[in-house]
């Protein structure tokens, strides 16, 4: 079975998404819509996708799809979601989910009365490297983790490709935060509380572009999570998250250079991890573009009813509470609880 599929947004990284949609086995976007129609016209044209639309309610009325993408800027996502799910596809959202916590209830309010799947666009889970860290993780080989250190560190011009970044005001946490606090949350499980600090280093920007956080897990694991836009390294790792986990039996390191480490019992041991580019992909990219057609391939699997969706929006908003908490932490020096954080509507 082939199902139907829309996007709405066709911006920069959306291009990825149409590649992956284009490699996943019982996936067809059979329409594209832009608020501006010459990029709209554009991805058509390049995709060979044969309808083409600048209003999201008249596609969605006219194509009656099984699945939406919803790939623009996170100001227009509620409306977005909401109009989706309302014609009853099952909706994939770009991260950041929404600006705000009660946005992103009202969206998953809206999932759950629609009864279909919320997906939230969540690629770093996806990435092949992270997931063979946490299958290493998972199959014991370093006993019960203690402590994790996760790190996405580098100097890329991220704002020549998305100029808007620049202006964002709350900027590093929602952006690279959430995919980070995601992939601490799938490796070690969910978190009790969490520390920030925050820095804004690059002249002329609006939010911060750099912040480091520890948290504290319900299992008694404490992580530490780096991330900065203003990096100097040589060579530049981006867009790589490097990992370092200890266990009581040993310790798990994801390198630079994609390679998996075993440090255990006085022994160094190595795999690599890379994953191959794909054919329309090119480096730096490759693991990002890798992991949009892995995710694809999952929604693929929800829509076939074969996975329950990773992650959704209920289990996603507890990772925006995360970054809305963070900031919460850099403004006033204190340690956040999180649960307490939400249920006091602090959100």
């Amino acid at each position: 079975m082939t199902h139907r599929g829309t996007l709405i947004g066709c911006g920069f990284f959306a291009e990825n998404h149409m590649h992956g949609w284009a490699d996943a086995a019982g996936a067809e976007i059979v329409a594209v819509c832009d608020l501006d129609r010459a990029k709209a016209d554009a991805m058509a044209a390049r995709f060979g996708i044969p309808a083409v639309y600048t209003d999201a309610a008249q596609m969605l009325s006219a194509e009656q799809p099984d699945f939406v993408d919803v790939a623009t800027t996170v100001p227009s996502h509620r409306p977005l979601v909401e109009l989706a799910l309302s014609h009853g596809a099952l909706t994939v959202c770009q991260k950041p989910f929404a600006e705000t916590y009660a946005d992103a209830k009202a969206m998953v309010d809206a999932a759950d009365a629609a009864g279909k799947p919320l997906i939230i666009h969540e690629n770093f889970r996806w990435e092949a490297p992270l997931m063979a860290l946490k299958a290493a993780l998972d199959s014991g080989v370093i006993g019960a983790p203690t402590y994790a250190r996760l790190s996405f560190r580098h100097g890329y011009d991220v704002y020549a490709n998305q100029p808007y970044l620049a202006q964002t005001e709350q900027f590093a946490l929602m952006d690279v935060g959430l995919h980070l606090f995601d992939t601490a949350r799938y490796l070690l499980g969910d978190v009790r509380d969490i520390h920030c600090r925050t820095q804004s280093l690059k002249p002329g920007i609006a939010g911060e572009d750099a912040f480091v956080a520890t948290l504290r897990h319900q299992g008694g694991v404490v992580s530490t999570i780096e991330c900065s836009f203003f990096s100097k390294i040589v060579p530049d790792p981006f867009p790589q998250t490097l990992a370092w986990i200890e266990g009581m039996d040993g310790t798990l390191e994801l390198t630079g250079d994609y390679t998996l480490r075993l440090h255990k019992e006085g022994e160094l041991t190595a795999r690599n991890v890379e994953p191959d580019t794909p054919a329309w992909g090119g480096r730096p990219w490759h693991a990002v573009q890798d992991s949009v057609v892995a995710f694809q391939a999952h929604v693929v699997d929800v829509l076939d009813g074969r996975a329950e969706p990773q992650p959704s929006g209920a289990h996603n908003l507890e990772t925006l509470a995360m970054a809305l908490a963070a900031y919460r932490s850099a403004e006033t020096g204190a340690t956040v609880d999180l649960a307490a954080f939400i249920a006091t509507g602090a959100v």
